[in-house]
């Protein structure tokens, strides 16, 4: 084994699964690509709980990902759920709990039936806007059918997905976040009846007062979308790192994968991307 490459859990970052792909979306045909190339490649998808246990230094497969899906897009249900299972795969969702609704399961890809439309995501958001959230999001019928299946576990993306420290009354930010936060507790505990210790910070904001917030809330594991950062054992469990999915097939994971898990060489990847980022900012 290359002494360069240690063990470290790359952590992927999806929201839709859709059949053209586009912003935010993976098409279907690249994302099965992506995971025929797992399973061609032995590669382990971890539950929370696997990789929890690594960031407290508990042994797992050498070659480990996490795969996650923000926000809870019915395409995930019609799309991802089916090659998940197809595959073998389990991710991890991060629910917004205020947008999930009641109602019977709808048909899944490979069902024989006729498929509900999925939209891309600026559709989404504009029909959740107009209040048809039920058209794009998912029903708790179909997220317990995915836990029941193993394709997929759930936990919290808060209740609203508001960024509070935009919001007009963002000097309440810190105790908007709290009830936002306990909101989506008790809907998981209603619903799933589960008490999960695992948050994705909506639209990646988070500050000093929202960790505080949140680990008194009994969070533990806070997931971010910044990207150029490795996962290793005796972490801080408080600042996870996500790579953004892109629309592309199995190549592009062997390649993003390789630079995720070789620190040496990773590191050198992660500070040209941020010195990268950080050029496109100054100039705006």
């Amino acid at each position: 084994m290359d002494k360069s490459i240690a063990q470290t859990v790359p952590v992927l970052m999806y929201h839709h699964v859709t059949p053209k792909g586009g912003s935010l979306s993976c098409s279907v045909r690249n994302f099965e690509a992506q995971m025929k190339y797992l399973a061609k490649h032995e590669f382990t998808t971890l539950s929370a709980e696997q990789f929890a246990g690594f960031l407290q230094g508990q042994a797992i497969p050498r070659r480990s990902v996490l795969l996650t899906f923000d926000d809870g897009y019915l395409n995930n249900f019609v799309y991802a759920h089916p090659i998940l299972k197809k595959y073998n795969q389990h991710a991890l969702m991060f629910l917004i709990t205020g947008l999930m609704q009641e109602g019977e399961p709808r048909p899944i890809m490979g069902s024989g039936d006729d498929l509900p439309e999925c939209p891309g995501h600026h559709e989404c958001k504009q029909r959740i806007i107009e209040g048809r959230a039920d058209e794009v999001m998912l029903r708790w019928s179909e997220v317990k059918a995915m836990r029941e299946s193993g394709t997929f576990e759930f936990h919290s993306h808060t209740h609203t997905h508001i960024r509070w420290d935009l919001h007009e009354n963002k000097a309440d930010k810190n105790q908007l976040i709290h009830d936002d936060l306990r909101q989506s507790q008790e809907q998981l505990a209603i619903h799933l009846d589960i008490n999960s210790n695992h948050l994705c910070w909506p639209q990646g904001y988070f500050d000093p007062d929202y960790i505080q917030v949140a680990q008194e809330l009994g969070f533990k594991h806070l997931y971010t979308t910044e990207a150029y950062g490795f996962n290793l054992p005796h972490g801080p469990a408080e600042h996870i790192y996500r790579i953004a999915a892109r629309n592309k097939g199995g190549p592009w994971l062997l390649h993003r994968l390789w630079w995720a898990r070789h620190l040496r060489w990773g590191q050198w990847y992660n500070e040209h991307k941020l010195k990268k980022k950080q050029r496109r900012l100054s100039k705006r």
